[in-house]
Parts: C-alpha cells; structure tokens; sequence
C-alpha cells in the first residue's frame, strides 16, 4: 500500500492546498500532511492549530475520506521525515512555471538523496492556482475577505485572529 507525504507549511491551509490534498487521496489510500516547523520562524497558527484546521478542512470537504490523512510535523530533510513515516511518495503542488522549476530542483536533490521515494506534481486547480499562504496571511491581517480562497474553518480561525 502507497502512503503518500505532502509536507508544507500549510500556515494557513488554503483552498489550494486542499485541493492538492484531495487529488492525494486520488492517487495514494492515505496521505500524511506533514508540517514543517522552521525554529527561526513564527508562524499565524500553532502546529496543533494547523493540524486541526487541516482535518476540519477535509472533513467538511470530503467527510468520507477523514480517516485517510494522518497530520504530523518535522523538522529535518522532507525526505529523511517520509521515510520515517513509511511514506513512498512525495506529494507537491504545482501553480504555475515558476512552482515547476523550483520543484524540479527539489525534486532533483530529493531522487539523489533518496532514490526510493517518488515525487509527484500535482497541477492546482484554475480557481486556487494565484492563492499562496503568504497573500492570504496579508490580505487577511490588513481585513480583506480572504473566504473565496481558504476552507470555512480557516476562514474562521483566522477572523478570530483578527479580532484577538
């Protein structure tokens, strides 16, 4: 059995995001979605807030499907944490050109480093494909609506943000 690892700062999830972790589900029975936790950098959300916001997210959108992601976090090479986690299959979101040469590199590294496991691209969907945490973050922090481009619950969690 496939286990598929999509790793990611997910600070906030967005819809992009979600959508990338769904086509997972597509391809792989379960997926883990493993946050990075950078020591020198202070995220919006807590490691425990990102990962509920994450199977929240998925819960509302594919209720049947829950049980099939596991959220864990990591702090050294991707690599080495889907290994340690049994994972084959390195899961990464593709927006545009861009995404696509960096991933390349990444990729690349990751194949000569760790020939057993699999990277595959998975294009975002038309609607999610400008969305990145980091807009999202800023318009959200500055009181734009960002509900067209982040799942209900984050919505949430981030107007509560907002007002605390």
């Amino acid at each position: 059995m496939t286990t598929a690892f999509y790793p990611g700062s997910f600070d906030p999830m967005t819809n992009g995001h979600l959508d990338v972790l769904v086509q997972s589900l597509n391809v792989a029975p379960t997926v883990i979605v493993a946050i990075g936790i950078h020591p020198g950098k202070t995220p919006l959300f807590s490691f425990e807030e990102r990962a509920a916001l994450i199977r929240q997210s998925l819960s509302e959108f594919l209720p049947e499907r829950a049980g099939d992601i596991s959220v864990v976090s990591f702090d050294n090479l991707v690599v080495d944490a889907a290994r340690q986690h049994g994972a084959s299959l390195l899961v990464r979101g593709l927006r545009d050109g861009t995404d696509l040469d960096y991933e390349m590199q990444m990729a690349g590294m990751n194949r000569q480093m760790a020939p057993d496991i699999q990277t595959l691209f998975l294009p975002a969907g038309t609607a999610s494909r400008p969305i990145t945490a980091t807009l999202v973050r800023q318009i959200a922090a500055m009181g734009g609506d960002v509900s067209a481009f982040v799942p209900k619950a984050v919505h949430q969690a981030l107007s509560a943000k907002r007002k605390s």
